[in-house]
């Protein structure tokens, strides 16, 4: 069944959606299309108001609508996260995707399996193969040790007990409970109980992974320690992940992509990055307001183009003129490859001219501490303090792809929707890609962006 085209009510702003009649790419783990679940007793009924632009107020009196036409596909190998607030219909959501729930209108595609469609031993069949789940109060069989509770899943397959043990104990070792196999649950710790019912989703080898708040219920130490081990996890197997969770900087940490709910809509669907620098609406704004965008955006988000690149077979002459002209009294050096090989100072390349020196190599200064596109503003503060240079930003193979003045620094911490005016950061003006997809460029990358 094809939902209905639902268009969102004033003051919402829906995401780029997938059309719910296209297939999905052959990287698309899974695909939702128009997923509307709508409780009570007249469900059409208020499906059919929604899809004229009811808002979910509008038809309470036909129903609950907990979920009103979402629409995303979910990559192979990414970490997906849904977040919203409670009520805001992200668990309603995530019992869909693996057939707790029947949508009222659209599809749920699982390895090109429709979960709308499927009977009850289909559905079965597409668990135990495909869709696993840690919920957030652990679930765990009390009688039952470590060991077998972590081949819980196997057992339920068929697997034999030798192989489903073995199994268990490698998806124990992986989320480091090994010592602990033959231990009941009453004797862990919750984050330890949590870690078990991580191990029993691994163990199962399915290709989806869902999990519904899964870390909620534990204390922040222990909290930040499960996210990082699940980040490692993804990054050693490659699982396909759903997260759902009403915690911000979770959302933040783990998602490749973050889809953002409110009242059963999704209002937004993208990186942290481009959901905390481009929110959709007011409400994504305010709900993004107090988050550390250090610890979020990275240098390529802020990185400009320097002003002054000097090519290391270049002459003094060169480099002086090309700093003169720019108004800067230092240039990065590169090579053939653009690979950084250090920074030449203006008085250096005016001591070697007058000496008859016809290449800067001998003048290069090596003292520069490059950074990578991923990393976080918060740790480039302190080598932008250590430097009188901008930060230089590097790729894998050493190649110059930008730099990170230190005003870039300080206008990244102001929010997008807060005008920027010359006391708070004097001369900055919008930054604009240019056409092959390099750093931005603008006039600050003649003022600040050269070495300086």
């Amino acid at each position: 069944m094809t939902a209905p085209s639902i268009t969102p009510p004033a003051g919402t702003s829906a995401p780029a959606e997938p059309s719910t009649s296209a297939p999905p790419a052959p990287d698309v783990a899974v695909a939702v299309r128009g997923v509307s679940k709508v409780f009570g007793r007249r469900p059409a009924e208020a499906m059919r108001r929604l899809a004229q632009g009811a808002s979910r107020d509008d038809v309470k009196a036909l129903g609950t609508a907990a979920v009103i036409d979402a629409s995303f596909d979910v990559r192979r190998g990414e970490i997906f996260v849904v977040m919203g607030l409670s009520g805001s219909g992200k668990s309603t959501l995530i019992r869909m995707l693996n057939g707790l729930l029947k949508p009222t209108s659209g599809q749920v595609l699982i390895g090109g399996e429709n979960l709308a469609a499927t009977d009850a031993k289909q559905l079965r069949a597409l668990r135990r193969s495909s869709v696993s789940m840690v919920f957030q109060h652990f679930a765990l069989l009390p009688h039952r040790t470590v060991l077998d509770n972590a081949a819980y899943p196997l057992e339920i397959q068929g697997v034999g007990k030798a192989e489903r043990r073995e199994k268990a104990r490698t998806a124990i070792e992986l989320t480091g409970l090994g010592g602990w196999e033959d231990s009941l649950p009453s004797q862990l710790s919750g984050g330890m109980r949590q870690r078990v019912g991580l191990a029993r989703a691994l163990a199962a080898d399915t290709d989806v992974l869902l999990m519904d708040e899964a870390f909620s219920a534990l204390d922040p130490l222990i909290r930040r320690e499960m996210q990082e081990q699940l980040i490692e996890l993804q990054q050693r197997l490659g699982k396909t992940i759903i997260f759902i969770t009403h915690d911000l900087n979770e959302a933040m940490h783990l998602g490749d992509r973050i889809a953002v709910m409110r009242d059963g809509r999704i209002v937004q669907i993208g990186t942290a990055e481009q959901i905390l620098s481009d929110p959709a609406n007011d409400y994504v704004a305010q709900f993004v307001a107090d988050v550390d965008r250090t610890r979020v955006l990275t240098a390529s988000s802020v990185m400009v183009r320097p002003a002054v690149v000097v090519p290391v077979t270049g002459g003094p002459r060169q480099a002086s003129r090309a700093m003169r002209e720019a108004q800067v009294p230092a240039a990065f050096v590169v090579d053939r490859q653009r690979v950084l090989r250090g920074v030449v100072h203006d008085d250096d390349a005016v001591a070697a001219l007058k000496a008859g020196q016809e290449s800067v190599e001998g003048i290069v200064r090596d003292a520069v501490t490059p950074v990578s596109p991923d990393t976080p503003l918060a740790e480039i503060f302190a080598p932008a303090a250590e430097s009188s240079l901008p930060v230089a930003v590097t790729d894998d193979t050493g190649r110059l792809v930008g730099v990170v003045p230190r005003v870039t620094l300080l206008e990244a911490m102001v929010p997008p929707d807060q005008p920027q005016t010359d006391e708070s950061v004097p001369g900055r003006q919008a930054t604009d890609p240019t056409p092959d997809g390099d750093a931005p460029t603008d006039r600050v990358a003649a003022d600040e962006g050269g070495a300086r």
